[in-house]
């Protein structure tokens, strides 16, 4: 068994080839310069991770794994787009160093390529993994989509919000891990377990993500919190807030989004404590960690092949970054 970091380099030496044909480089070069920026690669290490739960990492798996790297970068220069991102990983977005339109047809040749690698697998599963695969990258763009629209509403439900962080991010986690299974001959009970353990994962990821930027060390973390406070962003912790919040606060909090005063972020976070909203966030992590672990238990395959994963759930949940 492999842990992440060595799956993760081994995934590395595989993925850093030419994916693309030189010409026309104006097409090409952004699509390569966005792919040296890099990023943890989660996804496709978690797909090599499915895969070696139930036996030996087959060839095919690095296709699917690679196919997987790109549909998932496809996605962020299209959402650099519509976020009207600069900065991508402290680089320029494509749409920034290029422009636009150019950015769109990086984004759309990305996908092409990325089932170009899914049409090098060659085993019995292959409809399976075509089938999750096009099922998340629907749910994908639908996750994406709500999440636009949400910009455009004063209040949002937690159960909307769960909904949207569900398919914008859980749902590629779990389906990594669950393709790679497929790969592996997994049953279908085990690929079930294995796809409730990512997609819980997801959801817990999303709320200590949330947490940090409200509640995260700066040194740390690596940037200044409260970025999300500071863009009105509906958030697990600001959703909280406005259903739980004593009205008083909660007129307070409403007018601090309308208002943006300097020292705004400083009084989201003193109604965010007096309201527990911290401690609450934590508990919701465990909440969804637990419901994971419990999946990743009632897997039935030898308990010592199940150590890497919860490596990687620790690593995961346990950041500060």
């Amino acid at each position: 068994m492999h842990s992440f970091e060595a799956l993760a380099l081994l995934f590395k030496e595989k993925f850093e080839v030419a994916h693309f044909p030189a010409k026309p480089a104006t097409l090409y070069d952004p699509n390569n310069y966005f792919l040296t920026i890099g990023g943890k690669r989660i996804r496709p290490v978690m797909c090599l991770m499915g895969n070696e739960l139930f036996g030996e990492i087959i060839p095919d798996a690095f296709h699917l794994a690679t196919a997987i790297e790109l549909f998932h970068n496809f996605t962020l220069i299209h959402d650099d787009i519509m976020d009207k991102a600069p900065l991508r990983r402290g680089m320029q977005t494509v749409h920034e160093k290029y422009d636009s339109s150019t950015a769109l047809l990086a984004g759309d040749v990305m996908l092409v390529r990325a089932y170009d690698y899914l049409n090098k697998i060659k085993t019995q599963y292959i409809h399976q993994v075509l089938h999750l695969f096009n099922k998340t990258a629907r749910e994908v763009c639908e996750g994406q989509q709500q999440d636009m629209d949400f910009e455009k509403l004063d209040q949002v439900s937690m159960e909307e919000y769960l909904q949207m962080i569900e398919l914008k991010t859980s749902v590629s986690l779990a389906a990594s891990l669950q393709s790679g299974a497929i790969l592996g001959g997994a049953g279908e009970g085990n690929q079930r377990h294995l796809y409730e353990f990512g997609r819980n994962l997801g959801i817990a990821f999303q709320v200590q993500d949330d947490y940090l930027d409200a509640f995260g060390d700066p040194e740390k973390f690596g940037k200044k919190v409260g970025g999300d406070i500071i863009a009105n962003k509906k958030t697990f912790l600001m959703i909280q807030a406005l259903e739980t919040a004593p009205e008083d606060r909660k007129n307070e909090l409403l007018q601090l989004m309308k208002d943006n005063p300097a020292d705004k972020v400083a009084r989201v976070l003193d109604i965010f404590i007096y309201c527990g909203i911290d401690k609450w966030a934590i508990d919701l992590k465990n909440k969804y960690t637990s419901i994971a672990h419990q999946h990743l238990e009632d897997i039935a395959v030898m308990d010592t092949r199940k150590g890497p994963l919860r490596q990687l759930a620790a690593y995961l949940l346990n950041r500060e970054q």
